[in-house]
């Protein structure tokens, strides 16, 4: 299937949260990288979330509850504070990253079986370009030009990177 045809088709709805923790003066971003034992995209960094499921009543509850599931960390510590638009995946998903900001009382109760660890990147680090590292990616014999991330040798690309490039075009252009 071309990649047109990818990001067009029937998307399913999915939500993510990013996660901004402030720690005393300074903001992080939760970061996590996924299992490796996972079917689709093992072991890769991501913001915590999934697939919309039937009883979730919108994004933001799809987001927080895959979040509490991955992560452990509890609805009620986190306050949703903005969305970005949804993103088509080449996956076949319609992501909706959902902006939060998490109590840092919040405690991280790890899901082995889909998260292999979490991190946080200081998000003044996510909003300086000069961290942009530019790359081209192969899809179907056709080179991609991308933006990926390098903190502390965990590289952050896809669709993770293209959610920080929205992010920060807001903040800043806000």
């Amino acid at each position: 299937m071309a990649l047109r045809e990818r990001l067009t088709a029937k998307l399913t709805p999915a939500g993510v949260l990013i996660p901004v923790i402030e720690r005393g003066s300074e903001l992080s971003v939760l970061l996590t990288q996924r299992s490796a034992e996972l079917k689709h995209h093992a072991g890769q960094i991501s913001f915590p979330g999934g697939r919309m499921e039937e009883h979730d009543e919108d994004v933001a509850m799809t987001a927080l509850r895959e979040t509490h599931e991955e992560v452990g960390i509890d609805p009620q510590h986190v306050s949703v504070i903005g969305y970005l638009g949804p993103m088509p995946t080449i996956t076949g998903y319609a992501v909706t990253p959902v902006v939060g900001l998490v109590s840092d009382v919040a405690e991280l109760v790890i899901d082995r079986s889909e998260v292999e660890f979490a991190f946080e990147v200081p998000l003044e680090f996510l909003l300086d370009a000069r961290n942009d590292k530019r790359v081209e990616r192969q899809f179907q014999g056709r080179a991609i030009p991308m933006v990926e991330f390098h903190y502390e040798q965990r590289r952050i690309w896809g669709a993770t990177a293209h959610m920080v490039l929205v992010l920060r075009q807001y903040l800043i252009n806000k």
